[in-house]
């Protein structure tokens, strides 16, 4: 498993190559310290894996997140920090991140979540899981209740659309056709008898979908 770390503190870097590199099955194959260098290491190097922080030189780890899956979907992001608020969490799922811990957890719980983020699933510190299943509950059981018309599929289109996503986005993201993704938003649109995608978004987070 090629393994790509981006953090701008060389120590810490270091001990997470060290660690990483007495792993059976793990090679680190590249650094960064910057949000640009990342983006440049995962297109030269290609890792399966990218550790990284949110906040590093000339940019946010989630823009560099962003560039990096934009180019190569399939490539597993964790995210590993120190901060631990919504708005990243939320910002780096959004970018595609499919793992996010942050820097106090046993170096045993990294080794594993590289492990499990390069099988192609995902891994949430506890305190991070329970606040986004809170999330997710306060924000989806009223929308459920005002767009019942709307199938599971619909509802999921019509988050990302509030969210401000566009139908690219959208498609990569449920791993659908953009074709599909038109169709469906052509249904949401007529079954909530809305104009266009700004009613749609207006309507969408009256309704609690797409966060606060």
């Amino acid at each position: 498993m090629r393994v790509l770390i981006a953090d701008d503190h060389p120590v810490f870097r270091r001990g997470l190559r060290a660690l990483l590199d007495c792993t059976d099955g793990i090679e680190v194959v590249a650094e960064a310290s910057t949000g640009n260098e990342a983006i440049t290491a995962a297109r030269e190097h290609e890792p399966d894996v990218v550790v990284l922080d949110l906040h590093m030189p000339d940019g946010t780890g989630v823009e560099a997140a962003k560039q990096i899956l934009s180019r190569k979907p399939g490539t597993g992001v964790l995210v590993l920090t120190m901060h631990e608020d919504d708005e990243l969490v939320f910002a780096a799922m959004r970018a595609g991140a499919r793992g996010y811990l942050v820097k106090t957890v046993d170096d045993d719980e990294i080794v594993r979540a590289v492990k499990v983020i390069g099988d192609g699933e995902a891994i949430f510190s506890p305190t991070i899981a329970q606040r986004m299943m809170g999330y997710f509950t306060a924000i989806t059981r009223p929308a459920e209740l005002a767009f019942p018309q709307l199938t599971d599929r619909e509802r999921e289109v019509l988050t990302l659309i509030a969210q401000g996503c566009g139908n690219a986005e959208i498609a990569h993201r449920l791993v659908l056709s953009p074709k599909t993704i038109r169709n469906r938003i052509s249904s949401i649109f007529t079954k909530l008898q809305v104009a266009d995608r700004a009613q749609a978004i207006v309507r969408a987070r009256e309704a609690g979908l797409g966060g606060p």
